[in-house]
């Protein structure tokens, strides 16, 4: 186990170097997938969690992490994939949302509960990331990527990739 609290605060500094191959604005520290950090006899062993069961960066991701951790000097390096508790985009930093919304992704928002037509079914107020308006629609339930709907702006008309709260 890492004994010496700066070891575990330098090896973090070296994951923020890792983008996130489907949304490359963002780490992977961002993104809040890495829960933890150890090191026993100087082998690190890094715990992820992938925002989607079956993410497909996350083979990506790993091979990274070991790539990175190994040109700083680390041997051994382990990557463990732990699926509990499941992630959540509560996870990710505040900077990380400016960034998506920056990149032009709208940032996950707490579920806001509206009425749509009549039906008092709940959807998402999704502010557009380009005009900030919120007079947006869902176009598809997903988007790029599993981890993102696709919507649109009812002002400015541009389309947009919403990162889906879960």
């Amino acid at each position: 186990m890492i004994t010496n609290t700066s070891d575990k605060k330098l090896i973090y500094s070296y994951l923020e170097e890792i983008k996130d191959p489907e949304v490359p604005v963002l780490s992977i520290t961002d993104l809040g997938i890495v829960r933890d950090v150890m090191l026993n006899n100087d082998e690190p062993e890094v715990i992820i969690t992938p925002t989607y069961t079956g993410c497909p960066a996350m083979d990506m991701i790993t091979a990274s992490i070991k790539l990175v951790l190994t040109s700083y000097g680390y041997k051994n390096v382990k990557v463990t994939s732990v699926l509990s508790p499941a992630w959540t985009t509560d996870w990710m930093s505040e900077e990380g949302k400016r960034k998506l919304k920056a990149y032009g992704i709208a940032p996950p928002n707490p579920k806001q509960q509206v009425c749509h037509e009549n039906l008092f079914a709940p959807n998402e107020s999704v502010q557009c990331p380009q005009c900030n308006s919120y007079h947006t629609h869902r176009i598809s339930e997903f988007g790029s990527t599993a981890c993102k709907a696709l919507y649109q702006c009812d002002d400015c008309k541009e389309p947009f990739d919403y990162f889906k709260c879960h």
